[in-house]
C-alpha cells in the first residue's frame, strides 16, 4: 500500500500544502486531496488515533483550537462518518469510555436498538430455519441508529460549540476528499450489493471502477450533517432526515418507524472498573460483553506469573486461550442487554467464580469446548472502527463505533447519504445458530422491541498507580475483547513498547468454534507447540486495527508525553501536537 495518496500530479508541491489557511472557527484545516498516513508520533499537548488520517487530523485540529478530548472525539467521529463510510457512521451506534482529568469515569451507550415492530422470531421461516440473509443484508437488518444521540450525550463534557465540531465533516462531505487505495478497492468490492440492496442511486455507486485519488463527493450527507448542525439531535431523529429514513424503510419492507427514531436515547452507564495488579482498568459494561470478558480473562490469569512465561511463548498463549475459552462460553450463555434480562455480572467477575472456572486448566494440554461449557452461577467483515484520544489536561476518551458488517446493511438512506447498520444480526436470531461472527447466544440476547443487541466493542482505559497510562480499542467483531486483552498484557506483562504492542501478530479464541485463529505472520514454532498440545490452529487475515496511546508521566502531576500508535493493518493514522 502506498504511503501517500494524491490527486494532483504536482507531488512535491502538494505535500507542502497539508494544512491550508484557517477560514473560520471549525472550518476544515487540512487539504482533503493531499494527506499523509502517519503510524507513530510522540507529543505533549494531545493525540488522536483513528482509522483515517483526515479524521485524526480533524480531531487534532480541534485540540489545537482549545477543545478537550471530548470535543476531539465528537469531531473525529463526525469526520469518520464522511471519510470512512465502511464503518464510520451516523447510521449505526457505539460506545464511549472516558476518564476526566478530575477522576470521573464515564461510559456512554449509544448502541442501536431493535425497532418497535421487531419480534423474537422475525428472521425465522415457517419451519423455524434462520433467514440470515435478512438479518445481515438490506433494510430489515437495520436497528435504530444511536450515533447522533451519543454525540450529543457527550457534549456535556465538551468545551466548544457543536457547530464548530461538525463543520469539518460538512466540508469533507460537500467538497469531497481523495480516496486511498484501500478505500477504492473496498468500494469496488460492494458494487453488486449496492445495486441489489438500494432503492435509489447514491454517492458510492460508480459505473467504472473507483481508484486511488478519486474524489468521493457526498452532497446528500452534507445536507444531513447540516441539518444536525442547525437543529441538533432533532435534525436527525425528527424532521427531514427522519422522514427520509422512514421513506427508505417503506420502499423495501424495513420496520424503523418515526416513533423509533424520536424515542431513541443514549444511556449513561456505570463503566466496568477493576484492578489488575498495579493497574486499574476502565471499560464498557453491558450491552457490551467486552468489559466483562476482559475482567474475567485478567482475573483468570492474575495468580499466574504470565510475564515470566514470555511474549508469544506457548505457555503464555495457552493460559490466555483457556481464559478466553471460558469467558466466551459465559458470553454465549448469560450476556445480553441488562435493561431487559438479568445477567449475573457480579458472579461472573468474582474471584471465587473465575478461580473455579480455571480449576480444570492443565498446562501443556489443550482444553475442549465440548467439555468446557458456561459456568454455573445459581466469517465476515469486521468493520467496526475505534478512536483513542488524550488531551493536555489529562482527559482520556476511547470510542468504538460500528455499522456491524462492512458498510452495515449496504443500504444507503435515499436523499440522506449514509449507510444503515445491520446490527440486528448481533441478536441471537435463534439459540444455537451462530451470527456472522460465529458467536452463539441464548434467550438472554433474543430480539425484543427497544432492546439493545449484545456487542463485543471494548473501548478501554488503563491507569497505572491512578495515573493515565493507556487508551486502547479496536474493531474486529468478536475478536475485539481478545485483541484488547492481548494489547494490555503486551505492555503491562510482556514489556513491549507501544508500537510492538499494537503491531505484533495477534491470535483469537472464542469458545465456539473450537479453533485458535492466528494472523498469517504468526511465528511458526509457536504454532507447532500449540498443535502439539492438541489445539486446532487456523491462519486467517488481519485481526483488528488497534489504536493505542501510551501516556508517559512527566515531572509534575499535570505533565504528560503521549505516544500515539496507529495499527499497521490499515489506513489508520496517529496525529498529535
Amino acid at each position: 500500500m502506498k504511503k501517500y495518496f494524491f490527486v494532483s500530479t504536482l507531488l512535491v508541491l502538494v505535500f507542502s500544502c497539508k494544512y491550508v489557511t484557517k477560514k473560520e472557527a471549525g472550518a476544515l484545516t487540512v487539504n482533503p486531496y493531499a494527506y499523509a498516513i502517519q503510524k507513530k508520533i510522540t507529543a505533549s499537548n494531545g493525540a488522536v488515533v483513528s482509522a483515517h488520517p483526515l479524521a485524526s487530523i480533524v480531531g487534532t485540529e480541534i485540540l489545537k483550537q482549545g477543545g478537550n478530548a471530548f470535543d476531539a472525539a465528537i469531531a473525529t467521529q463526525l469526520a469518520l462518518a464522511v471519510v470512512y463510510p465502511g464503518a464510520g457512521n451516523i447510521g449505526g451506534g457505539g460506545f464511549m469510555v472516558a476518564r476526566t482529568n478530575n477522576g470521573e469515569n464515564i461510559a456512554i451507550d449509544y448502541r442501536e436498538k431493535a425497532p418497535g415492530k421487531a419480534s423474537r422470531d422475525m428472521y425465522l421461516d415457517s419451519a423455524g430455519n434462520p433467514l440470515l440473509d435478512k438479518s445481515q443484508n438490506g433494510h430489515l437488518a437495520a436497528g435504530v441508529p444511536g450515533t447522533v444521540a451519543g454525540l450529543f450525550a457527550a457534549m456535556q463534557y465538551a468545551k466548544l460549540p457543536f457547530k464548530q465540531l461538525i463543520q469539518p465533516a460538512i466540508e469533507l462531505a460537500q467538497n469531497g476528499f481523495a480516496l486511498t487505495e484501500a478505500e477504492a478497492a473496498s468500494l469496488n468490492s460492494i458494487q453488486a450489493d449496492l445495486k441489489a440492496l438500494n432503492t435509489q442511486p447514491n454517492a458510492f455507486q460508480k459505473q467504472t471502477a473507483w481508484k486511488a485519488g478519486d474524489t468521493l463527493l457526498q452532497k446528500d450527507l452534507a445536507l444531513t450533517l447540516t441539518r444536525i448542525r442547525d437543529e441538533g439531535k432533532k435534525g436527525f431523529y425528527e424532521g427531514e432526515t427522519a422522514k427520509l429514513i422512514v421513506e427508505e424503510m417503506k420502499r423495501a419492507n424495513g420496520i424503523i418507524s418515526p416513533e423509533d427514531l424520536k424515542n431513541y436515547e443514549a444511556a449513561e452507564r456505570n463503566p466496568v472498573v477493576f484492578n489488575y495488579k498495579d493497574y486499574q482498568i476502565i471499560s464498557m459494561p453491558l450491552p457490551s460483553s467486552g468489559g466483562i470478558i476482559i475482567q474475567q480473562c485478567l482475573r483468570m490469569i492474575e495468580d499466574k506469573n504470565i510475564g515470566a512465561m514470555g511474549f508469544h511463548s506457548a505457555a503464555a498463549m495457552q493460559l490466555m486461550i483457556e481464559a478466553e475459552r471460558r469467558s466466551y462460553a459465559d458470553r454465549a450463555e448469560y450476556m445480553g442487554d441488562a435493561d431487559f434480562v438479568k445477567v449475573p455480572v457480579k458472579t461472573l467477575v468474582s474471584d471465587a467464580y473465575t478461580k473455579e472456572r480455571m480449576k480444570d486448566f492443565i498446562p501443556g494440554k489443550a482444553g475442549s469446548s465440548q467439555q468446557t461449557k458456561a459456568g454455573t452461577t445459581g466469517k465476515e467483515s469486521e468493520e467496526t472502527t475505534h478512536l483513542s484520544i488524550v488531551d493536555k489536561w489529562g482527559n482520556m476518551v476511547a470510542v468504538t463505533t460500528t455499522l456491524n458488517g462492512g458498510y452495515g446493511s449496504r443500504t444507503v438512506v435515499g436523499g440522506a447519504g449514509f449507510f444503515l447498520n445491520n446490527e440486528m444480526d448481533d441478536f441471537s436470531v435463534k439459540p444455537g445458530v451462530p451470527n456472522m461472527y460465529g458467536a452463539l447466544g441464548t434467550e438472554a440476547n433474543a430480539i425484543q422491541p427497544g432492546k439493545r443487541m449484545l456487542s463485543s466493542m471494548t473501548p478501554t482505559i488503563v491507569l497505572k498507580h491512578n495515573q493515565p497510562f493507556i487508551v486502547v480499542g479496536t474493531p474486529g467483531g468478536t475478536t475485539i475483547p481478545t485483541s484488547v486483552f492481548q494489547s494490555i498484557l503486551n505492555v503491562t506483562e510482556f514489556g513491549l513498547n507501544a508500537e510492538d504492542a499494537v503491531n505484533k501478530p495477534k491470535f483469537h479464541h472464542q469458545w465456539m468454534p473450537d479453533v485458535v485463529y492466528v494472523e498469517r505472520d504468526f511465528p511458526l514454532p509457536v504454532i507447532d507447540s500449540l498443535k502439539a498440545m492438541g489445539y486446532t490452529i487456523e491462519q486467517r487475515g488481519q485481526i483488528g486495527r488497534t489504536e493505542l496511546i501510551r501516556i508517559h508521566k512527566g515531572s509534575t502531576d499535570s505533565a504528560y508525553t503521549f505516544e500515539a500508535i496507529a495499527d499497521k493493518r490499515g489506513d489508520d493514522d496517529a496525529e498529535a501536537y
